[in-house]
């Protein structure tokens, strides 16, 4: 009996496996907090609310975080292994696995240096320890996650493109205005959810619909220079 497992092929799929398998616990909670917790929060009685802070919020924020953290470090060995084989970036997989893993990073470093310890003082305030400004520790906590929610639909559809979709079609792409526009308008983006306000992405309906746009102007933006 042969098993595939031990060659380079084997190896590769195997960390594309569990980078598959901490993506669905790390967008799983991400959407979880959006569409559920948030909405049943709203509406919980008074004396509910409590016990979800502080003793469902750190539960759930754990896998949150530690998913997101071994998300990255296996998307990070993958992309460093195939750049070499498919000759770099600038061809029809590389324009877009490198927007798709840029935008898991910012999205991944939101977790661990906006989110989690903006969630940790309302953790504190929740469990007897009272907070001086925890409200606007869970307002910029919520920025940074509805701004999760908005990247992670454009995210997954150019990580799912990388492999199944064909992008590039001209003679002469543009590849260096691509990326420059690329980057500079995630990098407004993450400005926003670090200085920014909600504006439309208050509503679960609002950053649904923002992630499909942003989907869109990419989509349209390699069109048209690639």
């Amino acid at each position: 009996m042969t098993l595939p497992y031990f060659s380079m092929d084997g190896i590769l799929f195997l960390l594309r496996w569990f980078h598959i398998f901490f993506g669905v616990i790390w967008i799983g909670h991400l959407y979880y907090f959006n569409f559920v917790q948030g909405a049943f929060m709203k509406e919980a009685a008074a004396g509910a609310k409590p016990e979800v802070l502080g003793n469902l919020l750190p539960r759930a924020l754990w896998w949150f975080r530690w998913g997101a953290f071994w998300t990255m470090a296996t998307g990070i060995v993958l992309i460093l292994a195939y750049a070499h084989e498919m000759e770099g970036f600038n061809n029809n997989w590389g324009v877009t696995i490198v927007i798709g893993a840029a935008m898991g990073l910012v999205m991944g470093s939101n977790v661990w240096f906006v989110i989690w310890p903006n969630q940790k003082l309302v953790i504190q305030n929740a469990t007897g320890t009272a907070v001086p400004n925890v409200a606007d520790a869970a307002a910029k906590a919520l920025l940074a996650s509805r701004t999760n929610v908005l990247l992670s639909i454009p995210m997954l559809f150019f990580m799912a493109a990388s492999r199944h979709l064909v992008v590039t079609s001209k003679d002469e792409p543009n590849y260096t205005v691509y990326w420059i526009v690329a980057f500079a308008l995630l990098a407004l983006i993450e400005i926003n959810a670090l200085k920014g306000k909600l504006g439309p992405l208050e509503t679960v309906k609002g950053v649904v619909t923002g992630g499909f746009i942003l989907t869109a102007a990419y989509a349209i933006l390699m069109a048209v220079l690639l």
